[in-house]
């Protein structure tokens, strides 16, 4: 499995929406509302790096409300 966060920045006052209807997403493993540059972070996994970016590209970042995205993998060191 490959696992990374998903730091979102939303329209102002649309975090809550936005944490919400990520939750249901397949491959979405934890939704936290935060404080910050950043309004909500995201953490996914898939089972592979194109199944992750197709979960990013074509089911996160199309959910109203959410006005730019950065993605960090996360890495076993």
């Amino acid at each position: 499995m490959v696992q990374a966060y998903i730091l979102i920045q939303t329209e102002v006052g649309r975090a809550r929406d936005v944490a919400a209807a990520i939750e249901k997403i397949p491959g979405v493993v934890r939704v936290d509302a935060v404080t910050g540059p950043y309004d909500v972070v995201v953490l996914t996994e898939a089972h592979s790096v194109d199944e992750l970016g197709g979960l990013i590209v074509s089911k996160v970042q199309y959910v109203p409300g959410i006005t730019r995205t950065l993605t960090c993998s996360v890495v076993n060191l």
